[in-house]
């Protein structure tokens, strides 16, 4: 029974693998990244990409669970690359590690179809969660990212609070606005957010943000407003 057990652990293992191919122009950053994902047990590190074209080839032909992508590439950048691998490979996550901190870029490339964005100003155990994040479905967004979407969505698009009438913000949700429309979250790396703040902050505006950010774009565009 025991030895039964024993077999079939290298294929658990297997089905667990997440597979990615890192596309970044800059060959020492690629080097980097992968010493700190190849750490991991459940990493594979498939191929890596210089440019955008090559990260939409390799991407295509090697179906890999996540994509780190940087922004600025030559031949293809990588705002289009994520449009060409999300309309070829719409499994695909695409993970978004890059200097650019401003909301047109976020909003760009999350809008075609990037799963994550950090800035390479986080590295190491954040990247970490970040591809574990995008690979199990979730949307990732670093704390100063997550800042500046909430201020672009509240500066553009989010009607006022009305009060007895339609759909509201739940108490939490606004807290959550709240706490990083001060900046609450600026610098503060999730490794040294205490546990039940990092649980709560996160579960909303990080690793599990999506069913967030669709009440809020839901709430901007009803009549009542928020």
């Amino acid at each position: 029974m025991m030895a039964a057990s024993k077999e079939s652990n290298p294929v658990q293992k297997q089905q667990d693998e997440i597979s990615i191919i890192i596309a970044d122009d800059h060959p020492l950053l690629r080097q980097a990244l992968r010493s700190v994902l190849e750490k991991q047990a459940d990493f594979k590190i498939i191929a890596e990409a210089a440019d955008g074209e090559e990260a939409v080839k390799l991407a295509t032909e090697l179906a890999p669970a996540v994509v780190i992508m940087d922004i600025s590439m030559p031949r293809l950048d990588g705002l289009e690359a994520t449009r060409q691998i999300k309309e070829k490979c719409p499994d695909i996550a695409i993970l978004v590690l890059t200097i650019y901190d401003d909301s047109e870029h976020i909003l760009a490339i999350l809008e075609a179809g990037a799963a994550g964005y950090l800035t390479k100003s986080v590295f190491g155990e954040e990247v970490i969660c970040a591809v574990r994040g995008v690979a199990a479905g979730e949307t990732v967004l670093s704390a100063e990212i997550s800042k500046q979407v909430i201020r672009h969505a509240v500066r553009y698009k989010i009607k006022p609070l009305l009060t007895g009438s339609g759909e509201k913000l739940t108490e939490r949700e606004l807290l959550v606005l709240k706490l990083t429309s001060r900046g609450s979250l600026q610098g503060t790396p999730q490794f040294l957010v205490p546990p039940t703040m990092r649980d709560f902050l996160l579960g909303d505006l990080s690793l599990g943000c999506t069913q967030f950010w669709r009440r809020l774009k839901r709430k901007a565009r009803s009549p009542d407003g928020l």
